[in-house]
C-alpha cells in the first residue's frame, strides 16, 4: 500500500509538470493565432515556452496558497463547464478540418519516421500516452485543482512529526489596510512555493508534453490500474492459483506489464532524444 501511495503522489507531481507544459503551449498557441490574425500567416510569430511557463508558475504560487481550494463548489462547476467547452471546440474544429479537406488524412501506418528505430520508440511512447488516459479517476482530481492532495498529505505529516515547531504549525494573521485579513503559515508558504518552482523548473527543462505523459502513464498504468486491482480481486474472491480464471487474469496482468515496460522505454528514449537532439 505504501508503494501504491507513492506512485499515486508521483503521478500527481508529474501531472503537475505536464500541466505547466500544456498551459504554456496553449498560451503560446493563442499568442501565435493573434499574431497571424494581425500580421498575416507569413509573419514570424515566435515566442518562447519558458516565458509562459514562468508566468503560469508565478500565478500558481499565489493560487496554491488559497486554503480549502478543493472545497469551492463554484470551482468544480467552472472546471466541468470549461472541460466540456474545449472538448466540444476541439471536436468541432476536427470536423471542420475534415469537411474542408474533403477527406480523412492519414493511414494505418501512422506518422512517418526517419528510421525504423525511431518509429518503434514513437509507437511505444504512444502506448504510454494511451496508458496515461486509462485511469478515469484523474478527472476528479483535475476538477479539484490538482496538487491539493499532495499539499494536504505532506503538511499534515510534518505537523504530526514536529508538533512543537513554530515554523511548521504556527499561523500568523495578516491585516492589510484595504483587503480582508487572512492567515498565513510560513512552512506552507515555503513548501508550496518550492513545489511550484520545482514543477515549473522541470517543465522548462523538459518541455516535451507527449514524452512526459508517456513516462508518467507507463509508470502508473500497470501497478495502479491493473496489478493492485487484480490482486485485490483474486484475494477477495479467493480464486485458487492455476485455475482458468486465475490464469486469464495473470496473463492480462503480464500483458499490461509488458505495455508498461515498452511504453516507459519508448517515452524515456524520446524524452532524452528531444532534450539532447539526438
Amino acid at each position: 500500500m505504501v508503494l501504491c501511495g507513492l506512485l499515486q503522489y508521483l503521478s500527481l507531481y508529474v501531472t503537475a509538470v505536464a500541466y505547466v507544459i500544456t498551459v504554456s503551449n496553449s498560451m503560446r498557441a493563442v499568442h501565435r493565432a493573434n499574431c497571424y490574425h494581425k500580421e498575416g500567416h507569413e509573419a514570424r510569430c515566435k515566442s518562447e515556452n519558458g516565458f509562459y511557463m514562468v508566468v503560469f508558475g508565478a500565478v500558481q504560487i499565489f493560487m496554491s496558497q488559497i486554503p480549502d481550494f478543493h472545497n469551492m463548489a463554484w470551482l468544480s462547476w467552472l472546471a466541468a463547464i470549461m472541460s466540456f467547452c474545449y472538448s466540444s471546440i476541439g471536436l468541432g474544429l476536427g470536423f471542420a478540418k475534415i469537411i474542408g479537406n474533403g477527406r480523412i488524412s492519414g493511414g494505418i501506418a501512422g506518422v512517418a519516421a526517419p528510421t525504423p528505430a525511431r518509429k518503434v520508440w514513437t509507437v511505444f511512447q504512444a502506448l504510454g500516452d494511451v496508458a496515461f488516459s486509462y485511469p478515469y479517476s484523474l478527472i476528479l482530481l483535475e476538477i479539484q485543482i490538482f496538487s491539493q492532495p499532495i499539499f494536504a498529505t505532506f503538511e499534515l505529516w510534518f505537523a504530526k512529526k514536529f508538533p512543537n515547531s513554530g515554523f511548521i504549525c504556527k499561523f500568523y494573521t495578516i491585516r492589510p489596510p484595504v483587503l480582508p485579513s487572512f492567515r498565513i503559515n510560513v512552512f506552507r508558504l515555503f513548501f508550496r512555493t518550492m513545489y511550484v518552482l520545482s514543477t515549473t523548473g522541470l517543465a522548462i527543462a523538459f518541455p516535451y508534453f507527449n514524452s512526459v505523459l508517456g513516462v508518467l502513464g507507463a509508470i502508473n498504468f500497470w501497478p495502479l490500474a491493473i496489478y493492485f486491482p487484480l490482486e485485490m480481486y483474486l484475494l477477495q474472491r479467493k480464486i485458487v492459483a492455476w485455475t482458468r480464471k486465475w490464469v486469464i487474469l495473470k496473463t492480462l496482468s503480464f500483458l499490461c506489464f509488458f505495455v508498461t515496460v515498452v511504453g516507459f522505454i519508448g517515452s524515456f528514449i524520446m524524452l532524452i532524444k528531444s532534450k539532447f537532439h539526438v
